[in-house]
């Protein structure tokens, strides 16, 4: 709880004391209109204050003007009681939206909270400790190991390993060289690096993703569009009916005071907080439930779109693949698969190319020792000398460089390491990107709530169509170049009158694709400018399955607000005609209006809680 929260608490629990004392304390009227104006005054005087200045800037007919013509009135017609519990109980509701709305926030910041302490500008030969914040674009900085990366960088000398867990969920390291570029929130793991910065922290990557979520709500759905323009046109004509209550039937009847009374109630019951409440903090709760999952919803428009979609159609490289190496052939001349995967092993030891940790991995514990002289060029590959011979791990231009002859040309698919030996050719291994483990249960999950699945790939077909069948997926469409991909999609959108369709890519190569969709989502890609730009909601991780939880949690999020509008719209229609012919007190009034607000926003909390999605 926040110290305004702990603030209000206070402020509620002294207006309740006196509220409780002028009902217990015998004493004469005038005491206890004392206790009741007393807590009126602790519970509204900050309502009372809004109320008029926002006459003054022309808002008249909101929450704050009902509540005080209502109050002010009970207490007028010798209500004291009813008048001083409409203010306390609103102070309540208010207490209870301020404690969701706090608690969203909360679940929003600590998804990101990987903002760097400093950065050591390189000065005049000496490094000095800065707050990011003050870094210009063009400062160099140094970043030694076990440091984060403190601003989105290029760097300029040194090399290294960066984890870049915090912000992509990706468990393997990236490789970086000179004129690679880094981003800020990632670890340095092994070397010192140089590195000249690229923006400064306000326009880094991870800024900019935070201000989209903190900022997600501007972005409002059909629904709370729908609760604006309804209550601005409610909350006047109820007053106008309020006003016809009061004074109508006094005059036939001459009974002022029991139709004052009612009319006051009819205000109290009219007020529109639940639902001017209710369904944004609905919408908001649902983006901080699903910030809390690593899937970030540009805003509430994109979330209730979702919730209606229908087609799913994939990238294939990096989306429903992993993106990453694994060994899939060796060829050994010798027919040894087992010494040349060692060979291969002992040459890449001191490397932490993503293709040699692959081959390392796959091959085990291997004896350094015997390796040395390992010379890594970029680009071709590695040399080394093992066992006292000159040995070359690396691609065919490597080869073709030291004149290896007998390299077979490869026709499948993935990439091919080659491997020789004094002069002469070993085999090759064949290293390929392997479908992610949550791949398949995404797809059959899919299906199972109804919706149509394709992919879309520039992969050859053969590849294509072999991916498509392991995982289930309805239609494929292979060797498609960037522009085909959008031709493509705007005909499936063609087809899908019935519901929305939604795009999961990279966001790179995708970026078109990702523009054109009713949903454009970015798996794994926080550093893309291009997903971040051109993505509606960006998964954070490589986690393809958050697919599913951003999709339910949209889904919960939408039949929450149509829930809290039929209950709150309900409720009122029904206290609001027993006001109107007198069976209903200004105690149902609070409830009405109160009681209401207050289920409706314990409702709405529920939006958070996508912890079993």
């Amino acid at each position: 709880m926040t110290k305004q929260n702990k603030k209000d608490l206070g402020k509620i629990l002294l207006a309740a004391a006196l509220f409780v004392l002028g009902n217990i304390v015998q004493a004469g009227e005038l005491v206890r209109f004392g206790f009741f104006f007393a807590a009126f005054l602790v519970a509204g005087l900050d309502v009372l204050i809004n109320a008029v200045r926002n006459i003054t800037y022309g808002q008249v007919f909101d929450e704050e003007f009902l509540m005080t013509i209502a109050t002010i009135g009970a207490f007028c017609v010798g209500e004291y009681p009813e008048g001083a519990a409409v203010m306390l109980f609103f102070q309540v509701g208010e207490l209870f939206q301020s404690y969701a709305v706090n608690k969203s926030r909360k679940s929003i910041s600590e998804l990101m909270d990987i903002r760097p302490d400093y950065a050591n500008v390189l000065t005049d030969g000496k490094t000095v400790k800065k707050d990011p914040y003050d870094v210009k674009a063009g400062d160099i900085i140094v970043i030694n190991p076990g440091e984060r990366v403190p601003l989105d960088s290029v760097v300029l000398d040194g090399e290294s390993s960066l984890d870049t867990s915090a912000l992509t969920g990706e468990s393997m390291p990236r490789d970086v060289e000179k004129g690679s570029e880094i981003l800020s929130g990632c670890i340095n793991i092994n070397g010192v690096i140089t590195a000249k910065v690229a923006k400064e922290y306000g326009e880094s990557t991870v800024n900019r993703i935070l201000d989209l979520v903190e900022n997600a709500s501007n972005k409002k759905s059909k629904s709370e569009k729908f609760i604006t323009k309804f209550a601005r046109a409610y909350t006047p004509a109820v007053c106008g009916v309020a006003v016809a209550l009061a004074v109508v039937p006094s005059v036939i009847t001459g009974n002022w005071s029991v139709w004052v009374y009612r009319a006051l109630s009819f205000l109290v019951v009219s007020c529109p907080c639940a639902l001017v409440i209710s369904v944004p903090l609905s919408f908001f709760g649902g983006l901080g439930g699903a910030s809390k999952q690593g899937v970030l919803v540009k805003g509430s428009n994109y979330l209730e779109t979702m919730a209606q979609v229908k087609t799913v159609v994939f990238d294939k490289t990096g989306t429903l693949t992993k993106g990453k190496f694994a060994v899939t052939e060796v060829n050994a001349l010798c027919g040894d698969g087992e010494k040349l995967l060692q060979t291969a092993a002992l040459c890449e030891s001191a490397s932490n190319h993503p293709i040699a940790l692959c081959i390392k991995n796959t091959a085990g514990k291997v004896d350094a020792g015997r390796v040395t002289d390992i010379k890594e060029q970029a680009g071709f590959g590695v040399i080394c000398n093992l066992d006292g011979a000159e040995t070359l791990v690396g691609n065919e231009k490597l080869m073709q460089q030291h004149g290896i002859s007998g390299v077979p040309q490869h026709s499948g698919t993935g990439s091919v390491v080659h491997i020789a030996q004094g002069g002469a050719y070993l085999g090759n291994i064949v290293v390929d990107d392997v479908i992610k483990d949550d791949a398949q249960q995404l797809v059959a999950t899919l299906k199972a709530m109804g919706m149509k699945t394709v992919m879309l790939t520039g992969d050859i077909k053969p590849v294509g169509e072999k991916i498509a069948a392991d995982l289930g997926i309805d239609t494929v469409v292979a060797d498609l170049l960037p522009h085909e991909k959008v031709q493509h999609f705007e005909e499936i959108l063609a087809q899908n009158k019935d519901g929305k369709v939604c795009y999961a890519g990279d966001g790179i190569n995708d970026a078109p694709v990702l523009a054109r969709a009713d949903i454009g989502i970015a798996m794994g890609a926080l550093g893309s400018d291009a997903a971040i730009e051109a993505a509606d909601v960006v998964i954070m991780n490589d986690e393809i399955g958050k697919i599913v939880t951003a999709i339910k949690v949209a889904q919960k999020t939408l039949a929450i607000v149509k829930q809290n509008i039929v209950f709150a719209i309900g409720v009122k229609l029904l206290v609001l005609l027993l006001v109107a012919v007198g069976f209903a007190t200004m105690w149902w009034a609070v409830f009405a209006d109160v009681g209401v607000a207050v289920i409706a926003i314990l409702n709405a909390i529920r939006a958070l809680n996508t912890d079993n999605m």
